[in-house]
C-alpha cells in the first residue's frame, strides 16, 4: 500500500507560500533567498530540500539505531546548499555532516553509515546534485 501525504500551499504575496500538512495540519512559511529577489525570512524552498535531506538521514539513523540497540541521543546533522546559476538556477551541492556520539561501537558506526545512505530524500534527488553525506564521531 502507497502512503500518500497531501501538502497545500497558498500564495500569500511579497515571494512568500504557506505551506499545510495534511495529517497534522502544521503550517510553515516559505520565502525566496535575497539572491532571488527574496526577503529571506524563512526557509526557501531549496533550503527545505536541504532541510529534508539532513532531517531524513538523522531519522533513518534514528530506526536503525533503535532497532541495534544504539543510543544516539543528542545526534545533529548540519547541510550546507551551494546552488548554481547556470545553465538553470539549481541545488548544485548539498553536504551533510552527522555528528554522532564517540561511543557508537565501530561495528556500529559501519551499519548506521551504511543505513544513512539509504535515504529516500537523497534517492530522490537528480543525479546531477552532488549529495555528500560526512560523519564525526564526538
Amino acid at each position: 500500500m502507497k502512503h500518500i501525504v497531501a501538502i497545500e500551499g497558498t500564495y500569500e504575496g511579497d515571494l512568500r507560500v504557506r505551506a499545510v500538512h495534511g495529517p497534522s495540519g502544521t503550517s510553515m512559511l516559505t520565502d525566496a533567498p535575497k539572491d532571488n529577489e527574496g526577503k529571506e525570512r524563512s526557509f526557501s524552498p531549496t533550503d527545505l530540500v536541504a532541510t529534508a535531506l539532513g532531517t531524513c538521514v538523522l531519522t533513518i539513523l534514528g530506526i536503525h539505531a533503535r532497532r541495534r540497540g544504539v543510543d544516539i541521543g543528542g545526534a545533529r546533522f548540519r547541510t550546507t546548499k551551494e546552488m548554481a546559476a547556470a545553465p538553470l538556477r539549481r541545488i548544485a551541492r548539498l553536504v551533510t555532516t552527522i555528528t554522532l556520539p564517540a561511543s557508537v561501537g565501530a561495528e556500529d558506526r559501519r551499519a548506521l553509515e551504511a543505513a544513512a545512505r539509504t535515504c529516500p530524500v537523497t534517492a530522490s534527488l537528480h543525479p546531477d546534485v552532488e549529495a555528500a553525506l560526512e560523519f564525526r564521531y564526538v
